[in-house]
Formats: C-alpha cells, sequence, structure tokens
C-alpha cells in the first residue's frame, strides 16, 4: 500500500453495535465521496479492527501538507451535511491526527494493516527518526507484506475548532505513526511480535507507551471512482 502524496489524516475511534450498519451506510455512500471530491484528496480508506468489535481506522491521503488548511477541506469541515451531524456524536474516544508522511515503501492496497502509536524517549527524537525508515524500508518487499510507513503527526494552526470537531467533542491525537500492510495477516503479525516489539521499538529510541492495533480491510475509494459514479 504506497501511500499516495506527502501528508495524511489518520484516524482512530469506536462506534457502538447499534449504529455500525448506518455508520457504514453513510461512510461509504456520503462521507467518502464527499472527502474525495476535495481538491488534493488523493485516496481514502476504512479499516475495522479485528480485536475491538467497535474500533476503526480510517486513513485520507493528500497530496501535499497544505490540503489540511485548504479551503475545500475547510468548507467541509465547517458545513458538515445532516446526515454527517447525526453521525458525528456516535465516533466515540476519537483521535484524529493530521500528519506528514516522512517514509513510505511499498505499493498496491492490502487486506491487512497493523497501527502502532508511539513516541519518542526525549533526547533520542532522532536517532528513532533516522533507525524506523531503514526498519521500515527492510520490510516492505517481505512476502506477505505489502507496505511499510511512517507519519509524524504535524497539526496546523487554525483559529478554532470546525463545526465537526465541536459535534463530536475534544479530539486527541497520535504523535509518530507506523502502517504496515500485508496480504497476509499471520505475516503482519510476526512482524509486531518481532522487528516492532516493546524491546526492539525501546531499543530504537521509542517510549514504552506505545500502542497497536489490527485491522482489516473494510473500503476503499479514491476520486477517479467518485467520477465514475
Amino acid at each position: 500500500m504506497s501511500l499516495l502524496g506527502k501528508a495524511a489524516v489518520a484516524m482512530w475511534w469506536s462506534v457502538h453495535p447499534e449504529q455500525r450498519t448506518e455508520f457504514g451506510d453513510w461512510h461509504s455512500h456520503e462521507h467518502f465521496p464527499e472527502r474525495m471530491s476535495i481538491p488534493g484528496f488523493r485516496r481514502g480508506s476504512r479499516w475495522t479492527s479485528t480485536t475491538d468489535a467497535e474500533g476503526f481506522f480510517v486513513l485520507y491521503e493528500l497530496e501535499h501538507y497544505d490540503v489540511l488548511t485548504s479551503k475545500g477541506y475547510l468548507d467541509r469541515l465547517n458545513a458538515p451535511t445532516p446526515w454527517s451531524t447525526k453521525m458525528m456524536p456516535h465516533h466515540l474516544g476519537m483521535i484524529r491526527s493530521q500528519c506528514r508522511i516522512v517514509a513510505s515503501f511499498g505499493g498496491g492496497v492490502a487486506t491487512s494493516l497493523a497501527t502502532i502509536r508511539l513516541s519518542p524517549e526525549a533526547g533520542r527524537e532522532a536517532a528513532l527518526q533516522a533507525r524506523l525508515p531503514d526498519m521500515l524500508g527492510a520490510l516492505a518487499q517481505k512476502p506477505g507484506l505489502t507496505g511499510a510507513h511512517l507519519l509524524l503527526t504535524d497539526t496546523p494552526r487554525t483559529s478554532a475548532p470546525t463545526i465537526e470537531q465541536q459535534i463530536r467533542g475534544k479530539d486527541s491525537t497520535a504523535d509518530w505513526i507506523v502502517l504496515l500492510s500485508g496480504y497476509d495477516a499471520d505475516v503482519v503479525e510476526d512482524v509486531i511480535a518481532g522487528q516492532f516489539s516493546a524491546s526492539s521499538l525501546q531499543a530504537a529510541g521509542a517510549r514504552r507507551n506505545f500502542i497497536t492495533g489490527r485491522y482489516g480491510l473494510a473500503f476503499t475509494m479514491t476520486p477517479q471512482d467518485v467520477a465514475a459514479v
């Protein structure tokens, strides 16, 4: 899964079982087409947690960092549709990170994804940022895997929370994000247990309190898909 562009929005949240059917309909048939119609949005993907019955991960890949503060995007965030206004309160425990893509290896869209949310130890930021791309680059061509990427949160300065944020309540953010994708979930799991185990990450310069999530692909869309409808 080669990331498209130089920036991304990475989001994690939960949806209760009683809202999941409507959420899937809204997110697939209204929200994704709306986002993919914004200039600079290259691809959106929604992933369902394989370990948490209520968990989702969503990734928007953006052409460049300035898309995050573009008029097209902010206009959407400040004018949610009636259906979006209804669904936003059901995004529980929202973690929303606006990121720069600093390393991206691989190609294609896979079925399995691991997300690792981590932070560097104080004073070891440079060492960790230098080490992670080497680790990721060596994995992208591993049998069973398709992509390995590093994103760093860099929240743009904006004047006020958007209307969508006000509806949801205060969003949290991640710090550094590693994405590992593959067509073999067992191989993805082996990498988590090996190269990205607690001991390996700490040796590379990461803090102990990282969080790993496992996901399966639910839906993906590009602007070309919207144009074809």
